[in-house]
């Protein structure tokens, strides 16, 4: 098996578990919320990456993979960064109606591309962005319902918004720029995530709930479903990192809405959730959208793997033929081979 088929592979399977994952921390989530009374959203939140820091310890205890200290800064800013997106998206959702906080999650691969485009200098092709906006057309539908604006709750989202896109590309750029895998990059990220938010998250929980998160009454059904809602979050956590460092942070997001449509259809079949044409509607156009998105991308990248093959067999001619070396001396051959171009450099056309 080629290098590039082993990496299509291992992306695949980073999206598979990142679907089941997700769908199912939802679900238990949903249950612990409504049914049994639980709604300490952020303080869950803080014991979710408390619980992932503990298994990955275990893991590096038992060398399933190798500690790789970098830059502790760049770990820190980028740890304490992602805790604060997820009490502002928290915040979000408690200040405004669960139709602009859709909205919210939604300006989230608008703002992802634009930030790319202008700091990162990526290209995204009008097939691309044609069949993105397909996909947000289909997920509003089914999704958003009122759009109540107030001043607070919008500044929150906008907010929420510029964090979660500068800490979802953070999460893709430091793998690539300190070259450490989404575990070592999760393992050490995670303590400051978890203390950001365990710090924060009953402050937070009271103001949005009213209620203070230690007077709770926990009865073992509700303790049973928290350690099953940490324990999904292990491998929820280790496939975000995992999907965002293989693709790219709008591949993740692409996938994100997948896992919107998938928990609307559970929603319906196992908890009864109300559902309406609209909601059918809206599925069937996102689906639409993430097929053409895939489409697009997967034939970019064939052919941005055509225009490669020339380039590589020349380097490949030039260091077998010593004659060529010789004649036109080393710099040419050096140049040949820096300025073919590297599969890693936009992943998001592999997903």
């Amino acid at each position: 098996m080629s290098e590039g088929q082993r990496f299509q592979l291992g992306t695949i399977g980073a999206l598979s578990l990142s679907v089941v994952s997700s769908v199912s921390i939802v679900i238990c989530n949903k249950a612990l919320i409504s049914t049994l009374g639980f709604t300490f959203a952020t303080t869950l939140t803080s014991w979710h990456l408390l619980v992932t820091f503990c298994s990955l310890h275990v893991a590096l205890w038992m060398k399933w993979f190798e500690h790789k200290p970098f830059d502790s800064r760049a770990v820190m800013g980028f740890g304490i960064l992602n805790g604060a997106s997820i009490g502002l998206l928290n915040l979000s959702l408690g200040f405004n109606s669960v139709g602009f906080y859709q909205m919210t999650k939604l300006a989230i691969i608008p703002c992802t591309v634009l930030l790319e485009t202008i700091f990162f200098t990526k290209k995204f092709s009008r097939n691309v962005q044609l069949s993105l906006g397909i996909l947000l057309l289909g997920v509003g539908i089914a999704t958003v319902t009122d759009l109540q604006l107030n001043v607070l709750g919008s500044v929150l989202s906008l907010l929420a918004v510029v964090t979660t896109c500068v800490a979802q590309i953070m999460t893709n750029t430091i793998q690539k720029k300190f070259k450490v895998s989404s575990t070592q990059l999760l393992y050490q990220s995670s303590p400051y995530q978890a203390m950001t938010l365990f710090f924060t998250g009953p402050f937070l929980d009271w103001l949005l709930t009213n209620q203070n998160v230690f007077a709770f009454k926990y009865t073992p059904q509700v303790l049973a479903f928290i350690v099953l809602s940490c324990l999904i979050s292990v491998s929820v956590n280790f496939s975000t990192f995992l999907v965002i460092g293989k693709t790219s942070p709008v591949t993740y997001q692409v996938l994100g809405h997948l896992k919107t449509c998938l928990v609307l259809g559970f929603g319906y079949v196992l908890l009864h959730d109300p559902f309406s044409w609209r909601n059918i509607l809206g599925i069937l156009v996102a689906v639409v959208g993430m097929i053409l998105y895939s489409y697009c991308c997967t034939l970019e990248s064939q052919q941005k793997a055509i225009e490669a093959l020339p380039q590589l067999s020349q380097a490949k001619e030039s260091e077998s033929d010593p004659l060529i070396s010789v004649e036109n001396g080393s710099g040419i051959l050096n140049d040949s081979v820096t300025k073919a171009p590297a599969w890693n450099s936009n992943k998001d056309l592999q997903a």
